[in-house]
């Protein structure tokens, strides 16, 4: 019987199928963090059980992690208690942990594949909605309640119920400035925010294949943003090339033997999905969002749509608006813009800051603009200094930050003010979600750093034109 890539990863997880209910599936590699971790060892202890596979988890800080001075106590008492917790219950029970000043610290969907902890094939779960990152090397990845982490750590298996299949094509080549970022926004404006509900995702054709891993990455990140479980790609060349000699893949005879079942991993030719959608690269631009959920995007040269042109209920679309503090028919070219981040488990990597500075370099930061430029790990940062992108970002008036969840989610110091309007690289746009009363506009890193030197959304291709002109 045919099958898909999702078919064949899942299928191979299963312990045991219960009629008229979920699996039991069991998880190869468990994230864990100082979030959502910390009651679910409550609930072990109180049970009087241990962890049965410690080391197939693995802990890092990022989420309430000062991205400033994190040599120094942590000063918010809730982050330095949660912080301490996950420290401690990692030490209790053998966990692998990589705590502020570690060398492999970082956001959690950014370190895992930088130490070969994601594998193909792999089943992947962490108390954090973005853990569908790790679909980008094939791999089926998804987020996780407490409760659940509990069940992980104590059985290393979850229940769960198999999701329907989706197929999302994107061929044809993309159009100059155009990013994996504005690929995944272009798609979530497409299918909404709730048009992928029940689904789990495998994206196919030339954009993808000729996608880097980063880039990837970037675009598995954003599929639960349209409701997906998860979003995966089939692993190739690209993608042994990125994971081989890394700390935790395998190696000699263990990494043939894994090569041979890696290279199976790809959707039969006659397989079937329950649903499939077929995109024209040509059709995307650079992407902005200009509402209160990563399904009001739009190019950037666009117009804000008019109400009784949306899918949904008007007054909620004019709530949105409202919040946002536009109006049906503005344009998002010229809007001042007070805060830029760069960085999130969307767009922390390395090549989001090559991107960056490619546009920023010989330019300097507009004066109205506060940015904070937050790398995703030590290994970004090590990278970033490696080939001199700390300099420019320096001459162009720039501060490099300490890696670290910072605004994405601004459960740290890292806070837009009320009020003000930020373009972020990140995943998530909801009202308040990078600071109370704080308006966000999700974007790529060059749709970013265009703005950041201008001091107003600007579309990048006009920036990049002058640069080479």
């Amino acid at each position: 019987m045919s099958k898909t890539l999702f078919d064949k990863v899942w299928d191979s997880h299963v312990v045991r199928n219960i009629e008229d209910g979920p699996d039991v599936f069991f998880i190869d590699r468990h994230f864990i963090h100082e979030v959502t971790s910390p009651v679910a060892f409550v609930g072990l202890k109180q049970r009087g059980i241990g962890v049965m596979y410690p080391e197939r988890t693995f802990a890092t800080a990022d989420h309430n992690t000062p991205t400033w001075d994190q040599h120094l106590p942590v000063a918010d008492p809730l982050s330095a208690n949660q912080l301490e917790a996950l420290a401690n219950n990692a030490a209790e029970y053998g966990i692998s942990h990589w705590g502020l000043g570690h060398r492999n610290n970082g956001i959690v969907h950014i370190v895992g594949p930088e130490n070969g902890i994601t594998l193909p094939g792999s089943t992947i779960v962490c108390g954090d909605s973005h853990t569908s990152t790790h679909g980008a090397f094939g791999a089926i990845a998804f987020g996780i309640g407490t409760s659940e982490v509990e069940m992980v750590l104590s059985t290393q298996c979850i229940m769960q119920p198999k999701p329907k299949k989706m197929r999302i094509n994107v061929n044809g080549e993309l159009g100059f400035g155009v990013t994996p970022k504005d690929v995944a926004l272009y798609i979530i404006s497409q299918q909404t925010t709730s048009g992928a509900t029940g689904y789990f995702v495998e994206y196919a054709g030339d954009v993808f294949e000729n996608m880097t891993m980063e880039g990837r990455m970037t675009v598995c990140n954003l599929s639960i943003e349209m409701g997906a479980r998860g979003g995966m790609i089939a692993p190739d060349e690209k993608t042994y090339e990125y994971i081989k000699g890394r700390k935790h893949t395998p190696k000699g005879a263990d990494w043939d033997k894994a090569m041979g079942y890696w290279k199976t991993l790809k959707t039969d030719e006659d397989a079937v999905f329950d649903v499939e959608f077929t995109y024209d690269a040509a059709d995307i631009e650079p992407m902005i969002t200009y509402g209160t959920n990563p399904g009001m995007g739009m190019g950037v040269t666009q117009s804000i749509p008019m109400a009784e042109d949306v899918k949904g209920g008007v007054a909620t679309y004019k709530k949105s608006l409202g919040y946002m503090k536009f109006d049906e028919g503005d344009d998002m070219i010229g809007k001042q813009v007070d805060y830029v981040f760069l960085g999130s488990c969307t767009n922390g990597r390395i090549e989001d800051f090559r991107a960056f500075c490619s546009i920023v370099e010989g330019r300097q930061k507009a004066d109205n603009i506060t940015a904070w430029l937050v790398p995703g790990s030590h290994k970004v940062v090590d990278q970033i200094k490696e080939e001199g992108l700390d300099k420019i970002l320096e001459a162009a008036g720039f501060v490099l930050r300490e890696p670290g969840c910072s605004a994405c989610l601004a459960m740290n110091d890292d806070k837009v003010p009320a009020g003000k309007l930020a373009v972020s690289t990140s995943n998530r746009n909801f009202e308040g979600r990078q600071g109370p009363g704080s308006r966000t506009l999700l974007a790529s890193p060059l749709v970013a750093a265009a703005t950041a030197v201008t001091g107003v959304v600007t579309d990048p291709r006009t920036v990049m034109e002058a640069a080479t002109a």
